[in-house]
This record gives C-alpha cells, sequence and structure tokens, in this order.
C-alpha cells in the first residue's frame, strides 16, 4: 500500500484541521472537489483513514497516569489472558511482543493507588504470570504521523498513483 504526493498533503491538511469540509479541504490543495472525496473514500476504503471521530484524552476525562505494562503469560493461555484485559476499561491498548515479555498494555489510571488496583486485577489472571509497570513520566514526542506520510509519499518520487 503506497500514498502519493496528493494523498500526503490531504491526510495532513485532514490532520491540521480535523472539523475541514470537502470543499474548503479541496480549495486549500488546489483541486477539483469530487478528487478531494474520490481520494477520502480510497483512503477510507484501504484502512489508512481509521476514524472520523473526536480525539478523546485520558487525562481529559480524569485518567491522568500512563503507564506501560508488559505481561508475561502462561503458557497456552494467551487468549485467557487477553479475555480477563478486555474486562478492564482502563486497558487502553495491548499488543503481543517478542522478548522476554508476551504482552504490553497501555493503561491509565486516576491516580497511582488506582494504577496499583488495576495491575493487581491484571494479576488476579491464573493467566498471568509476572507485570513489569513503567510510568510514563511526561510526553516527549506526541503521537505523530505527519514525518511518515511525508516520507511514504516521497518513497514513490511523489508520483499520483490514483
Amino acid at each position: 500500500m503506497v500514498i502519493d504526493e496528493l494523498d500526503s498533503r490531504l491526510l495532513v491538511t485532514m490532520r491540521a484541521h480535523p472539523r475541514i469540509g470537502l470543499t474548503e479541504l479541496a480549495r486549500l490543495l488546489g483541486v477539483a472537489r469530487g478528487t478531494v472525496q474520490a481520494r477520502v473514500e480510497k483512503l477510507t476504503a484501504r484502512g489508512v483513514i481509521a476514524d472520523f471521530g473526536p480525539t478523546v484524552t485520558p487525562e481529559g476525562v480524569g485518567y491522568p497516569i500512563l503507564a506501560f505494562v508488559s505481561l508475561q503469560i502462561a503458557q497456552g493461555r494467551l487468549a485467557e489472558a487477553v479475555q480477563a484485559l478486555r474486562a478492564l476499561p482502563e486497558i487502553l491498548e495491548v499488543y503481543g511482543t517478542s522478548g522476554q515479555s508476551d504482552l504490553l498494555c497501555r493503561v491509565v489510571a486516576r491516580s497511582t493507588p488506582d494504577l496499583q488496583e488495576i495491575i493487581a486485577r491484571v494479576l488476579a489472571s491464573p493467566a498471568v504470570q509476572r507485570t513489569d509497570t513503567t510510568v510514563a513520566l511526561s510526553v516527549q514526542i506526541p503521537f505523530r504521523i505527519e514525518p511518515l506520510l511525508h516520507v511514504a509519499a516521497e518513497r514513490d518520487g511523489g508520483r499520483d498513483l490514483s
């Protein structure tokens, strides 16, 4: 899956102006509205654009503590562990990993005592053997995709691939 220079510009502009309409987007990009609409539909169908909803911050809804919790899972009990994790709303994401741990969880909490309770609930599952927790103290580079979009478009020489 590749994106071209127009796709890159389209995505960067949409991220900079999340509430922008197709007509204004077309004006800013200097292309026809139909072209913008077709590109947005294509990018959505390909899974490049994942959603159009608002980005909700955990801090904004009362969860200022962010931690990354690595889990070691009992042999053959991965599905059971994932099912137990799915039941905890404070666990935002879970990734299967290689190395020392089997799963890496992005966890939010209201306070450090709340985080300790969440970890205790994780450990209550017989499928989880051990946890290792790292608390994030600050965000040094927030989630970003724009630099990657520019590189992805350059990789293909800026050709229009539609």
